[in-house]
């Protein structure tokens, strides 16, 4: 930010929540809570006088939800926000949703013990706002409400010559819930097993599977362990554990655990990555997508090393173009690829392997 401290306007109907907030980013050299509000009115006001780099913003709050301030707000005045939200079932589906609709990233809210809770996440707090403030805003492309298998629908992998040993290996962080939906959209639903590590807390994984599962034509859920990775399936790293590619005899199968967190993460893709490198090889294609950080890049060189086709998201189209760099200036990519054309992208890579291995 230059030496210039970020200012953020902390939205909450609850006022120990605001104090809270403000206790905490306060106590941050490089950030200040310039104001707070209590419902979505009075902070439509404060967002003109203020201009802050960053709204912190509940999801239940009274005359008017969160969710739908959020939406206008991002239609009229598009500014960085990081959700707070509550570790529930409507907790979750509303942090999905504010994603989809722009917002950077979410933090749940303790259940027990909200003062030393929320005092706890000092460090995730103040993290996910200097993301916030330098990230780039997320194009809002809405989903289609489905994309269902079509009788008849042309597929993938029809053609004898492309082995249903062929995988598709995804990792992301921030911005990657809607990178992930843009990349799974397009597939076929016969195309090869997909597996997919997603920075994001345990409790919201299982409404993102579902929710993608609605959205796709191919079937998505959470990994469960010894579950057997399949064609026209996509897994993905339940959150707070670790997802890897193991065989078993001639199969690929789930392999879900909690062993400590690489790089910070659980789950985190460099595990991911390193064991599609070590059982899959030149059958896989890795791809990297938005995130802070360098969690996926080593993973993906070593992918690279065993003969994986790897693909990165250009910096035009990431939310944070963390991860992705990283892996490029390790000579971990082959290719950098656009978000809106990446599902394209690998289907073609995978079609040529059909046509190499006509020609073998």
């Amino acid at each position: 930010m230059n030496g210039k401290k970020i200012t953020v306007l902390c939205v909450d109907d609850s006022a120990l929540i605001r104090s809270l907030m403000a206790e905490i980013i306060n106590s941050q050299p490089d950030m200040v809570v310039v104001a707070t509000a209590s419902d979505p009115l009075i902070a439509r006001d404060l967002v003109k006088q203020h201009n802050p780099d960053v709204m912190t913003l509940d999801v239940e709050m009274p005359r008017m939800d969160g969710l739908d301030f959020l939406e206008k707000l991002m239609r009229l005045r598009p500014m960085p926000v990081v959700m707070v939200s509550s570790l529930t079932e409507r907790g979750s589906e509303a942090a999905l949703r504010a994603l989809e609709l722009g917002a950077i990233d979410f933090v749940t809210k303790p259940r027990l013990g909200l003062r030393d809770g929320l005092l706890a996440y000092t460090d995730l707090i103040a993290g996910k706002i200097r993301i916030a403030a330098a990230a780039r805003l997320p194009v809002r492309r809405p989903a289609p409400a489905s994309q269902a298998r079509v009788p008849g629908e042309a597929g993938l992998l029809r053609s004898p010559l492309l082995s249903t040993e062929k995988l598709i290996i995804i990792g992301a962080s921030t911005g990657g819930t809607e990178a992930i939906r843009e990349v799974l959209q397009p597939l076929p639903p016969d195309c090869p097993g997909i597996l997919i590590a997603q920075h994001m807390p345990g409790g919201f994984t299982r409404s993102f599977a579902e929710r993608l599962n609605g959205l796709c034509r191919i079937a998505v859920c959470e990994a469960v362990q010894g579950q057997r990775i399949l064609p026209g399936h996509a897994y993905i790293a339940p959150g707070g554990f670790h997802l890897s590619l193991v065989r078993s005899g001639a199969n690929y199968v789930a392999q879900v655990d909690q062993a400590p967190p690489v790089n910070r993460h659980r789950p985190s893709v460099d595990v991911l990555f390193d064991s599609a490198a070590q059982h899959a090889g030149k059958n896989a294609i890795g791809v990297i997508l938005t995130g802070m950080g360098r969690d996926g890049a080593e993973g993906l060189l070593r992918m690279r090393q065993a003969g994986s086709f790897t693909l990165a998201q250009d910096e035009a189209s990431c939310v944070v173009f963390g991860m992705p760099r990283e892996a490029i200036a390790l000579g971990a990519v082959h290719e950098v690829v656009a978000l809106g054309e990446m599902g394209q992208r690998v289907m073609a890579q995978l079609r040529s392997f059909g046509k190499l291995a006509n020609r073998v």
